[in-house]
């Protein structure tokens, strides 16, 4: 069995984050993931609290294990979001898209983990001093919210900025990509893309259906021009919102072109408007199983290509 001090840290099976998937990642995905041996991680997105603690709610109901939730701190209700997950005592909280300090001390005071996601070292850096538990090295490789630099370029260099744990996330579909995280020093991975497969996913089919469908240049980038880059697959939409980035839009009519378009594709398929958020591994995800089957599949690959790495270097 695959185990690393972030599974006594957090009380789970196997060291497997379910990332935290804007309208995708809700309560029953999350408790699957968690029932599997990793820890599942309901989003709050842009959500209010009456939604994130319905998906609570649903998750404890399915599973007497861990799970977490993931606040994205640019939302407008990310104050009330960060209330609610105290209240519930959720296991633990990861964040996204901003800083988490005014809520790091309410969190901590209740018991909660905080695993905060860092797309640099100086991040890394601060929420070490502020605290957290541990981080979640994202590099720009993911799906959604990306930042500058890649996964093998970030983790090493946050391993060795922080004594915390580090999950390496971005760009890891399978064992291989599990291997290749320890290797760079991670205790821990965190998988988006290949969970959207998941049998527990409630995605429309078509989502799943692109996701499957895939190859190795299936994914594009939008909105660097305002600031906060998304990845997602080659659409109608998002080919049209590359190309009027470089256009005479401005940018709140930039801004607004991507409004709605992700719950578009999640919930009704839309393969005209919708954004179909993946990582560059979607090319290297080929079948839809069960949760916890992915889960053991990505730790028996890694175990054994770690047992094997001999035969590459005498």
């Amino acid at each position: 069995m695959m185990k690393s001090k972030l599974c006594d840290l957090l009380g789970i099976t196997y060291p497997v984050f379910q990332g935290g998937m804007a309208w995708i990642s809700d309560g029953k995905l999350a408790a699957a993931v968690s029932n599997g041996g990793g820890l599942g991680i309901i989003a709050a997105g842009n959500a209010p609290g009456d939604y994130v603690r319905e998906q609570i709610c649903i998750a404890k109901s399915l599973t007497p294990k861990p799970f977490g939730v993931n606040i994205m701190l640019l939302s407008p209700f990310a104050d009330e979001v960060a209330q609610v997950v105290k209240e519930e005592k959720v296991a633990v909280v990861t964040t996204g898209a901003g800083n988490p300090t005014k809520y790091m001390a309410m969190w901590k005071e209740a018991g909660i983990r905080v695993i905060p996601v860092v797309p640099s070292v100086s991040m890394a850096k601060l929420v070490t001093r502020l605290g957290a538990d541990a981080v979640i090295a994202e590099g720009g490789e993911s799906g959604g919210h990306i930042g500058e630099l890649t996964t093998m370029v970030l983790v090493p260099q946050v391993c060795d900025a922080t004594d915390l744990p580090v999950i390496a996330a971005g760009g890891i579909a399978d064992g291989r990509g599990m291997a290749a995280s320890f290797m760079l020093g991670a205790c821990g991975v965190q998988l988006g893309t290949r969970f959207l497969v998941a049998e527990e996913c409630g995605i429309h089919p078509n989502y799943k259906q692109k996701i499957l469908k895939a190859n190795d240049l299936a994914t594009i980038t939008t909105g660097k021009r305002l600031g906060h880059p998304v990845r997602a697959l080659k659409t109608p939409f998002s080919r049209e919102m590359f190309q009027a980035e470089y256009s005479s839009i401005s940018d709140e009519e930039l801004e607004e072109m991507g409004v709605g378009k992700l719950m578009l594709a999640a919930r009704e398929g839309d393969l005209q408007k919708g954004s179909f958020l993946a990582g560059q591994v979607a090319g290297m995800v080929h079948k839809e199983q069960p949760a916890a089957e992915i889960i053991r599949e990505l730790c028996e690959e890694a175990q054994s290509v770690l047992e094997g790495a001999s035969q590459w270097v005498k």
